[in-house]
């Protein structure tokens, strides 16, 4: 397990250099882009505008993947070239491995953007990017690497998962539970039995599509409504009201809180418990008094749940101007993350530092391109000149970034997200931000062995 830096942050070897590379075919003409491999084996990518404006975004890649390989961060670059369109240097990581490890990603996007400036020097201004799990990456990158003088300028996450691992899990681990309850297949009458907290045991042979298979046999999902069976859609519709997800992402959110709890508990915890159900009175159901005496409960190892904090949890301690932007309709990472960070930046007393924009969107995996752009080009301005954007400026900038890219701008500067609580079922103690405080961190930090190892 890590300490305190979690993973080291160390130059590549000379032979890592980056080399000249195809560029994605939308910035074959616009661009020059390289490829490489880090010392610690993970994979990057550059793309340096032929106009470059001298500043550089370094992206937090999402997942956690369960393995990544050379194509991870070309196809990041990919998705996210309108940030290169617009005039930005760009280097991604793909993380030396997959599978969860908040600081051991931080730390290689922090190699990465070290790589940068190696070979082509200290960018103008430097901005880290982040999406989904990449922007609690980000963020964490941020709160770790950001304090070195001139290492960064600012921080934009978008649809990130900022409530951190301790806390930001809780409605997987409702699910995997009341999941259990009704459909009484993962594991069947006939299987043998195993703490729910796990997701699976280690040593489990199935697969996601066998899960799906199991999901589709106890709610029917894959279904039209009217050939589910009456116990399919009753045992959906209470399964969708416990859990407060939506139809769309239960198969998701059920592999997470399979395969991923796999990973968490035992590649990254040694077989320990991080995760709690004590205390949580599940209700939504045709029958709240059955569930509740019948679903399955458990305590979390406290070393364990120490350990996840460590490695995932944000403090709110920032020093950098953050904005985020959100996707109110985002029902994997959903909009009240937003609530949470700013909680935990409010409860650290940094709340000067965080701008937090809402878009009326549903789409997690990518915004419109138009936002991306105005978001950008309002962070580096609040970096260079204080002015600090607020959700309507934002609204009203974007409509000129619009007229290049016609992707539509959906701002909408009245919205505020429900705290946390509203979505999940806080455990007891739960309520209160940020869930790992600095003095808690550096408490920590003096531990042996805390934490997630690389």
């Amino acid at each position: 397990m890590g300490t305190l830096a979690g993973a080291p942050v160390t130059p590549a070897a000379p032979a890592a250099r980056p080399a000249a590379a195809e560029c994605p075919a939308g910035l074959a003409d616009e661009a020059r882009c390289y490829t490489g491999r880090d010392a610690h084996g993970a994979y990057y990518t550059m793309a340096v505008p032929r106009d470059w404006n001298g500043s550089l975004v370094v992206h937090a890649h999402g997942g956690p993947d369960f393995s990544y390989d050379a194509s991870t961060p070309t196809e990041d670059l990919e998705r996210w070239a309108v940030m290169v369109h617009e005039g930005y240097a760009w280097v991604g990581s793909s993380y030396r491995r997959g599978g969860y490890g908040v600081r051991m990603a931080a730390a290689d996007t922090e190699n990465a953007r070290r790589l940068f400036t190696d070979r082509f020097g200290r960018p103008d201004r430097t901005y880290l990017h982040g999406q989904s799990w990449g922007g609690n990456v980000a963020a964490k990158a941020a709160e770790t690497h950001g304090g070195r003088h001139g290492a960064y300028d600012g921080v934009l996450l978008t649809n990130g998962a900022l409530a951190g691992g301790s806390r930001g899990y809780d409605v997987r681990v409702d699910l995997r539970v009341v999941y259990q309850y009704y459909c009484r297949n993962l594991p069947r009458p006939t299987e043998p039995r195993y703490p729910l907290w796990q997701g699976l045991p280690a040593d489990s042979t199935l697969t996601p599509e066998d899960v799906h298979g199991r999901l589709q046999e106890c709610t029917g999902i894959d279904s039209d409504p009217q050939d589910r069976t009456a116990p399919q859609q009753r045992n959906l519709d209470d399964i969708l009201a416990v859990t407060r997800t939506t139809e769309e992402t239960l198969p998701a959110h059920l592999l997470y809180s399979a395969f991923l709890f796999q990973d968490i508990v035992w590649k990254r915890l040694d077989g320990r418990n991080p995760f709690s159900n004590r205390g949580v009175r599940y209700d939504g159901s045709h029958d709240d008094r059955a569930l509740n005496a019948g679903v399955a409960r458990f305590s979390a190892d406290p070393t364990a749940r120490r350990d996840l904090s460590y490695d995932s949890d944000l403090t709110g301690r920032i020093g950098l101007p953050v904005l985020t932007l959100h996707a109110i309709g985002d029902s994997q990472v959903f909009v009240e993350h937003e609530a949470a960070y700013g909680a935990a930046v409010r409860g650290a007393g940094r709340q000067r530092h965080l701008v937090q924009s809402f878009t009326r969107e549903s789409d997690h995996s990518a915004l419109s391109a138009s936002e991306y752009a105005n978001a950008l080009a309002a962070l580096d301005r609040w970096a260079r000149t204080g002015r600090k954007p607020t959700p309507a400026s934002l609204a009203r900038s974007c409509e000129a970034f619009d007229r290049t890219y016609g992707t539509g701008c959906f701002h909408d500067p009245g919205f505020r997200p429900e705290p946390f609580a509203a979505k999940v079922r806080p455990r007891p103690g739960g309520a209160h931000w940020p869930a790992m405080s600095a003095a808690q961190e550096r408490a920590w930090s003096r531990i042996g062995g805390v934490g997630i190892a690389p």
